[in-house]
């Protein structure tokens, strides 16, 4: 994917981090409660809104000057979704293939936001990239860490 611009590439992210957001908002509201699920998947939804207005942040105070101010750390992959299988949402899908799908979302995402962070040229694009695939491997990390624990209960 090519973009001719760093504000190109940051309202491609608002519109998929939007995205995100409508997903999550949407299991929330159509998926039983597991176990507080649904405050869960709301609250994904609402740190997706959240990285869409720091995008928003971005681009209206200068993407230069918010992105220094932004701190990196590393976040650790334990890979889990990567041996999974993709699933398409169905309503009324089990717990354990819900968690599954938004993991591979996050995975999804976080590929993508690598793949541009390797043809990024300028250091302000590499950097914005880094934000982003930091943001996006918290949640994958998340997602993970609860389904590795609901697998363990249920003896899988």
């Amino acid at each position: 994917m090519h973009f001719e611009n760093i504000e190109a590439i940051v309202d491609f992210a608002i519109a998929k981090e939007r995205e995100a957001a409508e997903f999550y908002k949407k299991i929330s509201k159509e998926e039983k409660d597991f176990r507080g699920s649904k405050k869960m998947f709301a609250e994904f939804a609402e740190e997706e809104q959240k990285h869409e207005k720091l995008l928003q942040d971005l681009k209206a105070k200068g993407i230069s000057k918010s992105l220094q101010e932004y701190k990196l750390k590393w976040i650790t992959d334990i890979k889990r979704s990567d041996y999974l299988v993709d699933v398409d949402y169905e309503k009324g899908m089990p717990y354990n293939e819900i968690l599954l799908l938004a993991m591979k979302r996050e995975e999804k995402a976080l590929k993508l936001y690598n793949e541009f962070l390797k043809q990024a040229e300028a250091k302000e694009s590499q950097k914005l990239f880094k934000v982003l695939c930091q943001e996006e491997a918290k949640h994958k990390l998340a997602l993970e860490t609860v389904y590795d624990d609901y697998m363990a209960k249920t003896g899988d």
